[in-house]
């Protein structure tokens, strides 16, 4: 199933490769020839998703290998790593925009063709919703963490394609030059925005945060429903790429067999798999009277020690 998965994020991050490369040539060649520097800012914005989508492509391609001797969790913290990188990226395009938008106030010049700009804009608004919809489609299926970045990252292109568009048309119209380096402002905005959100997102996972408090409940309900389940402690969360590493330790009777301590592990570690998906799940059993302040082991048979 992983390396079907696997298979499926290559496909698809495959895919934002292909509609950015081919946005990224007709958003420059139409800006140089219209002499707009928002057109050409969208050109960036493009420059920095395609670079996006190849960094998602190797991310996603390094985490589907299995552990090894170096990497005994597996390969996941690379699409973590993806996203911190595709965050920089991001937050560099949008001081170059500004940095191009400002220089153009000193010398605003109505942009020529500007027909072809706003055919341009249409293209990518139509391209990109469609290649975002596969990404997060397929993202949320796997829970990638490189791909659900590249479909963010053209759900925000979608936007500053609409405002370049709209911007474009406003200039046909009424030949106000200023409006195209404003545009081009408003789109280094809603690019940084992303930029910074991706940033923080990426740090706290790189970082080991733990799961979301919804998820940590959901494991907490999973573990209590189990009558030969004393008590639990020490559950430890984070993730890493598609996958939740998950480890905690359970309190037993003291005379319960082995084999029917492990079957209940067991059964924990697959209803948390089968609530939140790729997980691995590590479970340290202890002994009732050997876990400290647990107080004394029930009666066999019972939920929880009785209060004297």
């Amino acid at each position: 199933m992983v390396g079907v998965n696997t298979e499926l994020k290559k496909n698809t991050a495959r895919l934002s490769i292909i509609s950015n490369t081919l946005l990224v040539f007709l958003k420059l060649i139409v800006g140089l020839l219209a002499g707009s520097v928002s057109i050409i800012s969208e050109a960036a914005h493009s420059a920095v998703d395609l670079v996006a989508a190849v960094v998602a492509y190797y991310a996603v391609k390094k985490s589907g290998q299995p552990p090894d001797g170096n990497h005994a969790y597996g390969h996941g913290k690379f699409e973590n790593l993806s996203g911190a990188v595709e965050a920089l990226l991001i937050v560099f395009a949008a001081i170059w925009i500004v940095y191009e938008a400002v220089e153009k106030f000193h010398a605003a010049t109505v942009p020529e063709y500007l027909e072809y700009g706003i055919i341009i804009m249409i293209i990518s608004i139509v391209v990109n919703y469609w290649v975002s919809g596969k990404l997060l489609k397929v993202a949320r299926e796997t829970e990638s963490q490189a791909l659900e970045a590249d479909a963010l990252h053209l759900r925000a292109d979608i936007w500053t394609s609409a405002g370049v568009l709209i911007g474009l048309a406003v200039i046909k119209f009424t030949g106000w030059s200023w409006v195209d380096p404003v545009i081009a402002i408003v789109v280094a905005i809603i690019v940084f925005k992303a930029g910074y959100s991706m940033t923080v997102k990426s740090v706290r996972e790189l970082t080991d945060v733990s799961l979301p408090d919804e998820e940590e409940r959901l494991i907490g309900d999973i573990v209590n429903r189990h009558a030969g389940v004393l008590a639990f402690h020490q559950l430890r969360t984070r993730r890493s790429g598609s996958y939740r590493l998950i480890d905690m330790h359970l309190v037993l009777h003291k005379d319960m067999h082995l084999d029917k301590a492990h079957a209940i592990c067991d059964q924990i570690e697959a209803e948390i798999k089968n609530q939140l998906g790729l997980c691995d799940v590590v479970i340290h059993i202890e002994p009732c009277d050997y876990h400290e302040g647990f107080g004394y082991c029930p009666i066999p048979g019972s939920l929880k020690p009785k209060d004297d």
